[in-house]
């Protein structure tokens, strides 16, 4: 029997090398040949694309998604979404999730990859139920990582209970380029021993074992295998579609694609990356066998770089990387994959730059220390526990069993802000409440890449990184002033006074980010430890706590704004 090949090309394989910013004007002149080639599906939307069309290309992904899907005549359009938490990084009620699902699928999603960061089957249920109530196919997933606690036995108890949900196919999803060749043996076998389903092997060429782990499951009977177009392959992307169907072309197992439309295909997309070759991280490419060790998913590896250059602390770099197996552990070994992977992440890099561990928490750690994402694979020490959320006991029900109806709630306060043109766009401001906003209205521009090439790239003059923000004093007036490099010339494009750090009684944010709320106003009592204001950083809540009792003297930022380390955001007497 022949195995069938899903392509990432146009979703995980450039999250996975360029950060998800590949545009959909690069997409569309190709996908009529891709539709041609005879995969069993094109996975092309979900995951962070939503958020990075948004965030980052200024596009709509729900026009993505419908102008993709009209030159998709042949072959199935595949989407991953996160159970509960969609494409975004929270759960969302269960009204949301049935609608979003529904939308999806009426603009063209005919396969639903349905996963949850910790394979809670709770956290599946819903967006399973309504996507098959649509017609759709869906593949119940199984987030692979290794631990103490994850054994074969229990993914097989997985799949078991995903087939019982009336899933039409299992897919092992290996995010982190960790199942080596002898283990996806063993689990495909015993997946197609104990569940008759068709089971799909989904891996990142992190560890450099994926192209091995593909041949072991093909012995082992796997159906379906996801790679992607050489140009976009290997490192911490998937293994390369041309190298996979050759290698299997005289064999039992054929996929019978055409090796000479592949290589058009293929050409094509070479000079696709070349525009994207100075945002394209050489961690990304590299075959990096520590992933064993620290198990980073594949596109949380260039993400974690940006992170980094976001707070000027790109030397912390393998701190941050020993930092992150010691926090897994303490939360219970959660596999590394959106939005574990963030959380995990971002407090291991916030226990290297604050210099304590666990000093600053992020909202969503704490939420997942509840229980709110679910149940972790292993239960969490209640010194963690305590560390993390104090005196509060975590859930133990389904955590969206909590979540009361918001669709309608939302929407009233998405039109209220003029932000309606379609209904796709409430959904669009559920998820992204922080930047949907400005995208809604038109207000946001397309990220520039040669800013990007300037600021991040290994091939820019001399490797050297031109600094953009700088603290410029004018008669005695502190101004925090960032210049965009455009062209090889510097202009200036935000100029915001701020407060010195010698204000009486400062406050300052301990990172860069956005401003996502102001909690207090001049003149109110706070109390050491109150929280005083929101920052949005490395996308995730991380709250500003009063350094000490007194009155609000001054408050210098606003909702919206970006703040540096340091900045002083208001003072207390």
């Amino acid at each position: 029997m022949k195995v069938k090949i899903t392509e990432t090309i146009l979703r995980d394989a450039h999250q996975s090398l360029i950060a998800t910013r590949m545009r959909t004007r690069n997409m569309l002149p190709i996908v009529e040949k891709l539709d041609e080639i005879g995969y069993y599906s094109l996975e092309m939307w979900g995951g962070a694309t939503f958020d990075s069309s948004i965030r980052y290309l200024n596009e709509d992904p729900w026009e993505r998604l419908k102008e993709l899907k009209k030159h998709m005549v042949n072959t199935p359009a595949q989407m991953l979404l996160r159970g509960q938490n969609l494409v975004g990084y929270k759960h969302y009620s269960d009204d949301v999730v049935e609608k979003f699902v529904k939308k999806a699928h009426e603009n063209g999603i005919d396969i639903f990859r349905v996963f949850d960061a910790v394979n809670d089957i709770r956290n599946m249920e819903k967006a399973i139920t309504v996507a098959k109530k649509e017609g759709a196919h869906v593949q119940g997933t199984i987030s692979y990582t290794t631990s103490p606690v994850h054994t074969i036995e229990k993914y097989v108890e997985l799949a078991t209970e995903l087939a019982e949900l009336d899933c039409d196919s299992i897919c092992i999803k290996d995010m982190a380029g960790l199942i080596s060749p002898q283990d996806a043996y063993d689990l495909v076998k015993a997946l197609k021993s104990e569940v008759n389903l068709p089971v799909d092997l989904h891996c990142h060429c992190t560890s450099g074992m994926a192209p091995m782990s593909y041949t072991a499951a093909c012995r082992a009977g796997a159906d379906i295998l996801d790679t992607a177009l050489s140009p976009f392959a290997w490192g911490t992307s998937q293994p390369p579609t041309e190298s996979i169907v050759a290698a299997l072309a005289d064999t039992k197992r054929a996929t019978g694609l055409d090796m000479e439309l592949l290589a058009e295909v293929a050409n094509y997309f070479k000079d696709i990356k070349e525009q994207y070759r100075c945002i394209l991280n050489p961690i990304s490419e590299q075959i990096d066998t520590n992933v064993l060790r620290y198990q980073i998913p594949g596109g949380m590896l260039s993400n974690l770089v940006s992170q980094l250059k976001e707070q000027n602390a790109l030397d912390r770099y393998d701190d941050v990387l020993a930092e992150m197996p010691k926090v897994r552990a303490e939360l219970g070994y959660p596999p590394l994959v959106t939005p574990t992977s963030q959380i995990v992440g971002t407090q291991a890099v916030l226990n290297v730059l604050m210099g304590e561990r666990y000093k600053v928490i992020p909202k969503e750690v704490k939420d997942y220390v509840r229980g709110l994402y679910g149940r972790p694979p292993q239960n969490i020490s209640d010194e963690i526990i305590t560390k993390i959320i104090g005196d509060e006991k975590p859930i133990t029900c389904r955590p969206a069993d909590l979540l009361e109806p918001e669709y309608k709630k939302m929407k009233a306060e998405a039109e209220e802000l003029g932000l309606v043109k379609k209904e796709e766009d409430i959904l669009t401001y559920i998820l992204y409440p922080a930047i949907a906003p400005a995208f809604l209205k038109g207000e946001l521009e397309e990220e520039d890449i040669s800013t990007l090439a300037v600021e991040q790239s290994p091939c820019a003059s001399a490797n050297v990184a031109i600094p953009t923000d700088y603290k410029v004093e004018v008669d005695g007036e502190v101004y925090n002033v960032k210049v965009n490099p455009v062209g090889g010339s510097v202009t200036v494009t935000e100029v915001q006074e701020k407060a010195t750090s010698d204000v009486e009684g400062a406050v300052t944010s301990h990172m860069q980010g956005m401003v996502l709320s102001v909690n207090v106003n001049v003149g109110d009592v706070v109390s050491e430890g109150d929280s005083v204001c929101v920052i949005e950083a490395m996308k995730m809540e991380n709250a500003i706590h009063a350094p000490y009792s007194g009155t609000v003297k001054d408050i210098f930022i606003s909702e919206g704004d970006a703040v540096s380390s340091g900045d002083v955001i208001l003072s207390i007497n």
